[in-house]
């Protein structure tokens, strides 16, 4: 929705040809239906304006007064009533009777009622509208999560930049998108279709923003009532009369206005988590090709505007922008919204104001400003072709020009290099050799083979606390391993121990020794307990049988009578060794009471009379802690064991039934602590859901009585635990040097099954070794070290320390290339600038170090001597390096 208003008399002149308009359109005067068929038609059905608003439809503001008179008068029942109130006048709402523009501060249900446009042209049928007055039609708009009548429009004065003094008043809705203020603009100045134009805006600072996203809305750019909004057009030789439009700008403050610093050292604001691309936009503004490429206005005469593949120019001339205002000297810090703007439109991942990878952008804005300054404006299909047999010279060559033919840029120029790929058929031996371009070195890190793993060791000597250990064990090793290494602090044959995954107090898994390491994860709570048996029963064996035993408390559950009550797991779970001479429910209670004695206090005489007392008095109540024969099947919360239910009275793990099904305990001067109970995994007394958890081994619950537990259970003992001097041991990782990384990534590798590679000579998908080689490096190389390790459980960031030289790094052992014999510094580099992440793969901030020049950003130059080993965290560190001069 654009309207139109210039200048007094022009908008004068509009609104009267509008009304003029609207009286032609207007419906001839129909006769008056019947006072309840008009209050229907108005206030009810389709058409009446108690229906819901829709997005884009038209909506009609009346004077409160009008429209109060109009209900009287259908609702006194009297067609020739006095109360008529004749033709529709809004005239109160206006300000004036010129322009018709409304009064500030209108408000519904006061001032005016709204009527959807079948009411109103109802209405406007029947009783007609004053003369001269123009209907007050708006659009419904839908903001987020509400649809509303947009009253009052925004109201944009339009200027051309060669004409600033001339301007048309035209009003958008907030859901107008600046493509449309952009068309209407061109209509208004009659611009030809064939010439291209673009927007800015100009702030309430003075300053001017570009408008560069044409399909964000009017309310998305904040655009307000009454700004300027300059309409440029591009020259005829490619250009914008940007100069022109600087005359206006104001955004330096007095302050910057006298401000006379270095040409570069200039700080980036960081909005919000933005300083991944800050760091990388500070290294490469220390690129002296690239700057001086801009500061001197060659990119003006690259700009492809019409390449499929880039972004119309729009993030060079962006980049320009930047570099230079902070290469003028007249800044301390500038605002890179705009630029940020622009890449968050071409590239959807970096929308918003999170953390990213300073990598992921840096290799973004190099292809970004490689296609928007593309000399070739139209890209010719190049069939690469294959070694063949060919000598590499020739075959490199061959690659290089196939890859000008379609690419040549000052990136190109100064940041590609190439390299040699070299695949082997495993089957067939056919070897395909290729040249392919590259832009930098994403370089591995060596990985270190060792883990370290938090243990907990449960000894059965129930007088010594639960030991903490730190084990370093292989990455690629057994549960086996872990308990070797365990073995070896503790005196513990690993024969003895047995490894659970304890969560929420039960027994998340009990793994086997076969198993691989690389199933614990880091955040695992890992519990080693020692054993004198196994847990599965053998037939004839003489060995003892290992129980899962969990802690219960019985704790009053919300049900609607009170009557019901649940059993809530607490503290660590246990494997307790049981002789199996000893099995029977009176000679468990004793075995556990044995491995509780530390933390569970035996009953003196009297309370043990006190419990003759009550089981006295209890004489015919259900009083088993074996297996009971009642209860509800209901499972309980994540957090709960359930009640007691209906289990079988044999169990399963025992072949002669030796707990058998008699009332346990019996009735004797001795006070029982606690009862047992048969459970499942995962602690609750549900065993008959299904065959299968009918005959899988029980595990046996400890159920307490809260009064007991308070009694004889001491809490802060059974959590008490000692750490083992092991725990103070933290893995060395000894650094690596840069060149040993370069060492890996040109090592032989075999493809993985997700990405074969199709032999032509056998015709099938083969599993190639596949090795890359330097052959040329670029001027400005760039390195990046990969930090993330990636496994099928988890992922971690190796925080290797990578030493490397500030000058004279010689890549000349890794490049094959004949080498010109009477330029030997052909393939030393010095360092220019680091992007280093400090902190957690979660968090942390991205810094910018420059080496020997200005350091373009809010950071601190490190000394020299700090920048040789360098330690980086989660995102990796990207180098910057430039041949040496000659």
């Amino acid at each position: 929705m654009a309207t139109v208003a210039a200048n007094p008399a022009a908008a004068a002149a509009a609104v009267a040809a509008a009304v003029a308009v609207a009286e032609d359109r207007e419906p001839q005067r129909e006769e008056l239906p019947g006072l309840d068929s008009q209050w229907r038609q108005i206030e009810n059905g389709e058409s009446g304006r108690e229906r819901p608003l829709r997005a884009g439809e038209s909506w009609f503001l009346v004077e409160k007064h009008w429209y109060k008179q109009w209900e009287a008068y259908v609702q006194g029942g009297d067609q020739d009533s006095s109360t008529f109130p004749g033709c529709i006048n809004n005239a109160t709402l206006f300000q004036d009777e010129i322009n018709w523009r409304l009064k500030e501060g209108l408000v519904e249900g006061e001032d005016y009622v709204l009527l959807p446009a079948a009411a109103w042209h109802y209405l406007v049928s029947w009783y007609g509208l004053e003369h001269g007055q123009p209907p007050i039609e708006r659009k419904v708009i839908e903001l987020p999560n509400i649809q509303k009548v947009e009253v009052y429009p925004v109201e944009l004065l339009l200027v051309r930049h060669n004409d600033l003094g001339r301007s048309h008043t035209v009003q958008f809705s907030h859901t107008d998108s600046i493509g449309m203020v952009l068309r209407t603009a061109r209509e208004r100045f009659l611009v030809e279709p064939q010439e291209d134009t673009r927007l800015w805006a100009k702030n309430s600072e003075g300053s001017l923003d570009r408008l560069y996203d044409t399909h964000i809305t009017v309310l998305d750019a904040a655009l307000e009532t009454g700004q300027l909004i300059i309409m440029e057009t591009r020259k005829k030789d490619g250009t914008w009369p940007s100069a022109q439009l600087h005359v206006m700008n104001k955004h330096m403050s007095e302050e910057d206005e006298d401000f006379k610093g270095q040409p570069g050292i200039c700080g980036l604001t960081n909005l919000g988590n933005t300083c991944f691309m800050n760091s990388a936009l500070q290294c490469l503004s220390n690129v002296p090709q690239l700057t001086e490429y801009f500061l001197n206005n060659c990119y003006l005469e690259e700009l492809n505007f019409r390449n499929p593949l880039g972004m119309k120019g729009e993030i060079a001339e962006a980049y320009a922008d930047l570099v230079k205002q902070a290469w003028s000297g007249h800044h301390r810090s500038i605002v890179p919204h705009v630029f940020k703007n622009k890449v968050g439109h071409f590239a959807s991942q970096f929308l918003g104001y999170q953390q990213h990878d300073s990598q992921e952008l840096l290799s973004f804005l190099l292809d970004g400003l490689h296609e928007d300054l593309n000399r070739v404006k139209k890209k010719e299909y190049v069939e690469l072709c294959d070694a063949a047999g060919r000598p590499d010279q020739e075959v490199a060559q061959e690659a290089w020009q196939n890859h000008k033919r379609r690419n040549d840029s000052v990136i190109v120029d100064t940041f590609h290099g190439l390299f040699k790929s070299t695949l082997v058929c495993p089957d067939c031996g056919n070897v395909s050799v290729t040249f392919d371009p590259f832009c930098y070195l994403s370089v591995p890190l060596p990985i270190s083979h060792k883990r370290v793993l938090e243990v907990f060791f449960i000894p059965m000597d129930p007088r010594r606390k639960p030991e903490q250990h730190r084990l370093v064990v292989p990455k690629k090793g057994k549960i086996s391993d872990l308990c070797v290494a365990l073995s070896k602090h503790t005196g513990i044959s690993p024969e003895r121990m047995m490894v659970a995954d304890v969560f929420s107090h039960r027994f998340y898994k009990l793994y086997q020794l076969e198993e691989p390491l690389s199933s614990i994860l880091d955040r695992d709570d890992i519990f080693v307990y020692e054993v004198s048996g196994r847990i599965e029963a053998i037939e004839g064996s003489r060995e003892d049988i290992v129980v899962p035993v969990y802690l219960r408390e019985r704790t009053p559950a919300r049900d609607y009578n009170n009557s019901y009550y649940g059993l809530m797991l607490f503290g660590h779970p246990l494997l307790v060794s049981v002789p199996r001479d000893r099995f029977t429910w009176e000679g468990l209670y004793n075995v556990l009471m044995y491995r509780l004695s530390r933390y569970v206090s035996k009953p003196n005489s009297d309370d043990e009379d006190d419990g003759d007392e009550k089981e006295d008095d209890e004489e015919d109540k259900d009083d088993v802690p074996g297996p009971s024969t009642g209860g509800s099947l209901r499972d309980p919360e994540p957090e709960q064991a359930g009640p007691s239910s209906g289990v079988t009275n044999r169990c399963p793990f025992l072949l002669d039934n030796c707990l058998g099904t008699s009332q346990w305990p019996p009735r004797r001067r001795r006070k029982q602590l606690f009862t047992l109970q048969t459970v499942n995994s995962n602690g609750t007394s549900d065993r008959t859901t299904s065959p299968e958890e009918v005959h899988a081994q029980p595990y046996i619950a400890i159920d307490w009585e809260p009064e007991m537990k308070k009694r004889y259970y001491d809490e802060i003992e059974a959590e008490g635990y000692v750490k083992h001097d092991c725990v103070g041991y933290v893995m060395k990782k000894a650094p690596v040097r840069l060149q040993e990384c370069i060492e890996l990534f040109t090592t032989v590798e075999t493809l993985e099954k997700e990405n074969p590679w199709y032999c032509p000579s056998c015709k099938q998908h083969q599993l190639a070794t596949k090795k890359l080689d330097l052959w040329m490096l670029p001027e400005i190389l760039i390195i990046h070290l990969k930090r993330f390790s990636y496994t099928k459980f988890s992922r971690e960031k190796l925080d290797t320390l990578v030493e490397f030289p500030i000058r004279d790094l010689d890549f000349s052992e890794f490049v094959i290339q004949p080498q010109n014999e009477s330029n030997p510094e052909l393939y030393k580099y010095d360092l220019i600038a680091v992007s280093n992440h400090y902190g957690g793969m979660r968090d942390g901030h991205c810094m910018c170090q420059a080496v020997g020049g200005a350091c373009w950003g809010v950071i601190r130059t490190f000394p020299t001597q700090h920048l040789p080993a360098i330690r980086t965290a989660a995102s990796g560190t990207t180098l910057m390096t430039t041949a040496s001069p000659l």
